[in-house]
């Protein structure tokens, strides 16, 4: 378990302003569509749903994050399959995605075998870093509005992450927005316009699972994930 007298503070102040921030913008934009559902008498329920649950997911998984982080209460680790996490958070973030119009895409050619983790724990971490990215990209003038999310090997182990090709998510600007969190409305400035909350709420997460939020590459694409140990004893039999 990370340091929790450490971790405890941040997650209290930096965290919550950040996860406050964020949730201006489903709130007002499920008013916006409720007001002109109103005038026009054609409600689009279905962007309203979507967008409501998307912010109903940052909240818990925010306060996931936070219960694993400052309680001593310890992680369940079992063999965890990435391609099934991967495509149960597809299937969480197809709505909010399609509200966007921004395409999700599940690359996971390969045979990588099961890996040891905390499944809600990982999958929460993506849906948490595949909301704030969504929102982020249409912004960037994307010319392909398109997130993919890939697993693949690297030296350290199997990499999970969302990659898109906004060039601008570098590691500078990862460890910039982590200083900033606290402080601006957009501490990813060059990345997204809004406080980016999903991104340190799997920050949060990773950190109580002894995993370290980091940018990736894959296939030319500029991305967020974290490395995963296989599990070598599953991958023997």
């Amino acid at each position: 378990m990370a340091d929790q007298a450490n971790v405890s503070p941040i997650l209290s102040q930096q965290l919550l302003l950040n996860v406050a921030e964020q949730l201006k913008l489903p709130l007002l934009q499920i008013a916006r569509q409720a007001e002109y559902g109103r005038l026009t008498n054609q409600p689009d329920l279905k962007t309203i749903q979507a967008t409501a649950d998307t912010a109903l997911q940052l909240l818990d998984n925010y306060l996931l994050g936070v219960r694993l982080n400052v309680s001593d209460q310890q992680l369940s680790i079992e063999q965890v399959s990435i391609a099934s996490v991967l495509y149960d958070a597809a299937q969480q973030l197809d709505g909010f995605a399609k509200s966007y119009g921004v395409a999700l895409e599940l690359n996971i050619a390969g045979k990588f075998g099961p890996v040891m983790a905390n499944r809600q724990g990982l999958q929460s971490a993506l849906v948490s870093l595949g909301a704030a990215m969504i929102e982020a990209l249409p912004a960037q003038e994307s010319p392909d509005l398109k997130i993919q999310l890939a697993t693949h090997r690297c030296r350290y182990g199997i990499v999970a992450g969302l990659y898109s090709d906004v060039e601008q998510l570098t590691s500078k600007a990862l460890n910039q927005g982590r200083r900033l969190q606290a402080v601006s409305r957009q501490p990813l400035i060059n990345v997204s316009h809004t406080s980016a909350a999903g991104v340190f709420v799997a920050d949060a997460i990773l950190h109580a699972m002894q995993l370290k939020l980091k940018t990736s590459r894959h296939h030319r694409l500029y991305g967020l994930g974290a490395v995963l140990k296989p599990n070598y004893q599953m991958q023997l039999v």
